[in-house]
């Protein structure tokens, strides 16, 4: 029978996510495909401004914190300056799919050999629950109260439909974290983003639907059903890309 144990690229301090967030969840996926890839020595992850900003402090690899949506520019350039180095960011929807926006479409555009592992909860989790690019039509935010509209706010962005409509990335996949069943793909699905990169096959991104129960108001197991029931009807599992 195998052991089931810590990844040794996962640090265990006393993490700062509230309780029956997923992010830690994600953290031991993205942990795992590092040692079972054999690459920790050379890997090198970016921070990102938001519930993950201590990421630095989880992982046992190299890391570089980034401004605010700018971790795929800082990626490109750690790459671009050590081709050799695996480089990877971990950003939430407000950090990429808002004030990062125009970095991620350019490094997916030039099709840079960077792996992304990108979280979406619906919402702005660290700054108080606003509501976020990723928010969905009838979601009550404290910047939203009244639910998102379409007429005050527009749709939600589908991150991974607009990017895969680009000609540079090489591999795109939308998952989920709210099962065991849905873990264990999306495992398979960061780790072969992750082996992309080392065959330099280019830009993978992996969109991970995530839970904020706390600014959703929710216990941790509602989270979870409303995620399945609200977040994956909009935003459909799937590849959407890959060459």
């Amino acid at each position: 029978m195998a052991e089931y144990k810590k990844p040794d690229s996962l640090i265990l301090p006393l993490a700062s996510y509230c309780p029956g967030c997923t992010h830690g969840i994600i953290h031991r996926l993205v942990a795992e495909a590092i040692d079972e890839l054999g690459i920790a020595d050379h890997t090198i992850g970016i921070a990102p401004v938001g519930c993950a900003v201590f990421a630095y402090n989880y992982f046992n690899v190299d890391m570089l914190q980034a401004a605010h949506g700018r971790a795929p520019a800082v990626a490109t350039g750690a790459k671009r300056a050590n081709p050799g180095n695996i480089v990877f960011t971990y950003q939430g929807d407000g950090d990429l799919a808002s004030i990062g926006a125009a970095e991620i479409v350019h490094a997916a555009a030039r099709g840079e050999n960077i792996t992304v592992i990108f979280v979406n909860n619906a919402i702005y989790g660290m700054t108080g629950g606003q509501m976020a690019p990723t928010s969905l039509i009838g979601q009550k935010t404290t910047t939203s109260p009244l639910g998102r509209s379409v007429e005050r706010n527009g749709n939600p962005i589908r991150v991974s439909e607009m990017l895969s409509s680009l000609t540079g990335p090489a591999y795109i996949e939308r998952v989920s974290v709210h099962d065991v069943k849905h873990i264990i793909a999306a495992g398979k699905a960061i780790k072969k983003a992750f082996r992309n990169q080392v065959e330099g096959k280019g830009f993978s991104l992996v969109e991970v639907l995530s839970t904020c129960s706390t600014n959703w108001g929710m216990t941790p197991m509602e989270a979870l059903k409303w995620l399945e029931e609200n977040m994956i009807p909009y935003y459909p599992l799937g590849v959407y890309k890959e060459v």
